[in-house]
C-alpha cells in the first residue's frame, strides 16, 4: 500500500509524536517538547509504539484518500439532459432544480420496532422488504401526482395536509392500506410466506388488490402481463358510469404497470434505449428493478446512467399525526432521500416492471401512441421492441375459467392475469432476482 503524506499529514504526525513524548515524560506544560527531550524519548523507549502510531496515521491517510474517490458528483455536469419521471431539466442551470425534484419524492426504507407482522415474529423488514418498499414507493408517487400534481415539492418547513394524509397511508401498521403489514399478509394469497421475497410482478399483483381498498383514490391498477397491453380492454376497467347521471361516463385514474424481461442475466444493449424513453414520458412512474439480489426503485436516467431510490436503509419507525412537534418534523425528513444515486443502465437487472400513471384518458391514448412510436419496433423506432400493443386481445387467447366477460360484482371487465395463452405458457415471476443472499 503506497501513501503519500501531505504535509498536513506530516505535521499530524509530527504533533501526536510530541504529545506521545510529554506524556511519557510526565511534563504538565505545552505537548510540543524541546527537541532534545524528543531525542531521549525516541532513545529510551522501543520504537514498536511509534511505528504502530505511524502505521495509525497511514491508515487514516488511506482512508481519506479512498473516501475522496467514492464521493462522486451526485448529478454530472454534462451536456445530456436528465430524466426526473417525465421532467426533463439541464444539468448546468437546473441543478438545484433537480435536487429538489428528486428529494421530494417519497423514499420508503427498511424500518424497525414496529407492530409483528399477523402472526409472525417480524418487527422489521430489513433484508427481505426491499422489493415492497420499492412498491410502496411506486403507488405513493401515484398518489402524489394525483391529488398534488406533478409539480408540487417538498417543503420541509410546511405543514401540507394533504401531503401528510398521503404519508400516513404508509404508515408500519396494519390499518395504513399500504403499510408494509398490508403488502406482506397480501402477498401470502399469491404464495409469498410473510418474510420471502418479491419480485416485480408479484408486488405488481399486490398492489392491484390493494389498491381495490383505497376509496379515497379510487385508483384502477392494471398489470399487463406477457408484455403485452391491450388497449380496449385498460379502457374498460377505467370507464364508469357517473352515479349521479348514468348517462356519463367518468374515467379513473390508471396505475399501469408492464413487467418486462430484458435479458438473461443482464440486460440486452438493444434495450437501453427503449429504458431510457419509459422516463420521458409525462405519465411515468419510474421503473421497479434493481441490481442483482438488490431491489431498487428507478426514478430517470442522465446519460447512461439510472437514477435511483434505495430501501436499503434501516431507521426506526415513526408516526407522523400533524408535523406540530420537531420530532415529528424529523420523522417526516426520514421519508426524503438526501442524497442522489447513480447506476449504469447495464448493471440493472434485466427483470423490471415499467410503471405509469394516466389521471384522465387523454394521458392514456397519449401514453399508448408514445409507447407505439418508441418502444415497439417499427421504421421510426429501429431498436428491438419492449412491449406489444393492441387494441383488442389477441385471438389465440382465451379464458380460462367459464369464459365470461365480467364475473366480479364490481363489473371489472377480465384482464390479462385472468386469461392464458393456448400453449400454456407460464407467466413467471423472477423473485430470486431480488433475494438478498
Amino acid at each position: 500500500m503506497n501513501v503519500a503524506f501531505c504535509c498536513c499529514c506530516h505535521c499530524y504526525y509530527r504533533y501526536c509524536c510530541c504529545v506521545f513524548a510529554s506524556l511519557i515524560i510526565g511534563r504538565k506544560h505545552s505537548p510540543f517538547a524541546t527537541c532534545m527531550d524528543w531525542k531521549q524519548i525516541i532513545q529510551k523507549h522501543s520504537r514498536k509504539i511509534l511505528n504502530r502510531i505511524s502505521m495509525d496515521l497511514m491508515l487514516e491517510a488511506y482512508l481519506t484518500h479512498e473516501s475522496s474517490l467514492m464521493d462522486l458528483e451526485d448529478i454530472p455536469q454534462t451536456v445530456d439532459p436528465v430524466w426526473i419521471l417525465g421532467k426533463k431539466y439541464n444539468t448546468v442551470i437546473d441543478i438545484q432544480q433537480i435536487r429538489n425534484d428528486i428529494q421530494s419524492r417519497l423514499w420508503f426504507t427498511y424500518r424497525k420496532g414496529f407492530l409483528q407482522i399477523g402472526n409472525t415474529n417480524f418487527t422489521s423488514d430489513r433484508g427481505w422488504g426491499c422489493m415492497l418498499r420499492c412498491g410502496q414507493m411506486v403507488i405513493g408517487q401515484a398518489l402524489i401526482f394525483l391529488h398534488l400534481g406533478r409539480d408540487w415539492r417538498w417543503d420541509p418547513d410546511k405543514r401540507d395536509i394533504d401531503y401528510l394524509k398521503i404519508l400516513r397511508m404508509f404508515e408500519d401498521k396494519r390499518s395504513a392500506p399500504y403499510s408494509i403489514h398490508q403488502i406482506a399478509l397480501m402477498g401470502v394469497s399469491h404464495g409469498k410466506q410473510v418474510g420471502e421475497w418479491f419480485g416485480p410482478n408479484t408486488i405488481a399483483q399486490v398492489l392491484k388488490k390493494l389498491a381495490t381498498m383505497d376509496e379515497l383514490s379510487s385508483l384502477v391498477f392494471h398489470v399487463a402481463l406477457d408484455n403485452t397491453l391491450v388497449i380496449n380492454e385498460v379502457k374498460k376497467l377505467c370507464t364508469v358510469m357517473e352515479q349521479t347521471n348514468s348517462s356519463k361516463q367518468i374515467w379513473k385514474p390508471l396505475v399501469l404497470v408492464i413487467p418486462l424481461r430484458l435479458g438473461i442475466s443482464t440486460i440486452n444493449p438493444a434495450y437501453v434505449q427503449g429504458v431510457k424513453m419509459c422516463f420521458t414520458f409525462p405519465q411515468s412512474l419510474g421503473v421497479i428493478g434493481g441490481r442483482p439480489n438488490h431491489a431498487l426503485y428507478f426514478i430517470g436516467f442522465v446519460g447512461n446512467d439510472v437514477i435511483f431510490l434505495d430501501p436499503h436503509t434501516t431507521q426506526q419507525i415513526g408516526m407522523l399525526p400533524n408535523k406540530d412537534i420537531e420530532t415529528e418534523h424529523k420523522i417526516d425528513h426520514s421519508y426524503h432521500c438526501q442524497q442522489i444515486n447513480r447506476l449504469p443502465i447495464l448493471n440493472m437487472d434485466p427483470s423490471l416492471a415499467a410503471c405509469f400513471m394516466c389521471k384522465t384518458e387523454n394521458d392514456f391514448n397519449t401514453l399508448c401512441h408514445e409507447l407505439k412510436v418508441h418502444l415497439v419496433q417499427s421504421d421510426q423506432s429501429p431498436s428491438q421492441s419492449l412491449i406489444t400493443i393492441c387494441d383488442d386481445r389477441p385471438s389465440d387467447w382465451m379464458l380460462d375459467t367459464s369464459g365470461n366477460l365480467s364475473t366480479s360484482s364490481e363489473n371489472v371487465a377480465v384482464s390479462l392475469s385472468d386469461l392464458e395463452l393456448n400453449d400454456k405458457k407460464l407467466l413467471t415471476d423472477s423473485d430470486d432476482d431480488f433475494e438478498l443472499l
